[in-house]
């Protein structure tokens, strides 16, 4: 664990050291912090970003995909020279270009219900950058099972929602949703378009739900769903409360994963 600062540490992070909300005791949570972001897509990087701007001191980095030119107009992680190129290889090169401070460790693979568990439980806290309903559900109820915290994220045209889930005392992503929605009822992101700054909005949101974690302070986007209509510029957020008959999280909540119908894209 670490205690103190090198003297390139201290001007490093020196705009957050001065935070009174963050101060000496926030960093030092930032530099010995874990956090798991799954997807180095349009939310995932930004995301990456930040956090490895940040300090925190180990950032896991899970996709099974590669950089495609279609990415390029909201995955601001990748370059064109990276085509082709694992999206998690990718990713840690700018990030470790950033702060050559932290650790990223990759995993070049698509996580489901028999390898999400062991990686999550790794980390302190988890980023869902996915881009499809069956990962989203399955990060909630891994994140349930292991008891992590996890910040949700889905964006499609110019609408970008997300929650703040903290499993067993707020609620999971299946009190507000409960299942995956049915096939062809949401356009993918080919079919429907997104803007490429929504990601970058919403990714960074998700990096300082993060930080806000770690370090203990503020206000968690908790029980409640952030949506936001970046042409209108309305931000709104809809309170929910966590449901005892939760399917995942309640009383008679789930005991193991399954994998779940891979469906609609919706990031």
């Amino acid at each position: 664990m670490k205690t103190d600062f090198t003297d390139s540490e201290v001007e490093r992070y020196a705009r957050h050291i001065i935070l009174k909300d963050v101060g000496i005791e926030g960093q030092l949570k930032l530099l010995n912090s874990k956090v798991l972001i799954i997807g180095a897509g349009g939310l995932g990087s930004p995301a990456a970003l930040y956090l490895a701007a940040a300090g925190i001191g180990k950032i896991g980095i899970a996709d099974g995909d590669v950089v495609d030119l279609s990415n390029l107009q909201r995955q601001i992680i990748h370059t064109t020279g990276d085509i082709g190129t694992p999206k998690t290889l990718s990713a840690k090169d700018k990030m470790l270009a950033i702060n050559p401070d932290i650790e990223v460790v990759t995993y070049n693979e698509f996580l489901n219900a028999s390898n999400i568990l062991d990686i999550v439980s790794n980390y302190d806290f988890i980023i869902d950058g996915s881009d499809n309903f069956a990962t989203k559900f399955l990060i909630n109820d891994a994140c349930v099972l292991a008891n992590k915290a996890f910040s949700h994220g889905g964006i499609l045209r110019f609408i970008a929602q997300t929650m703040t889930v903290i499993p067993h005392q707020s609620a999971c992503y299946a009190c507000v949703f409960d299942s995956p929605p049915p096939p062809n009822s949401v356009p993918t992101c080919s079919q429907a378009g997104v803007l490429g700054t929504v990601a970058g909005v919403l990714g960074s949101i998700q990096a300082t739900e993060a930080v806000k974690y770690i370090i203990g302070k503020g206000e968690l986007l908790t029980d409640k769903l952030l949506i936001a209509d970046m042409m209108s510029m309305d931000f709104d957020k809809i309170k929910f409360k966590k449901n005892p008959e939760c399917r995942v999280c309640g009383k008679e909540g789930i005991t193991k994963l399954s994998d779940y119908e891979q469906r609609i894209c919706e990031v």
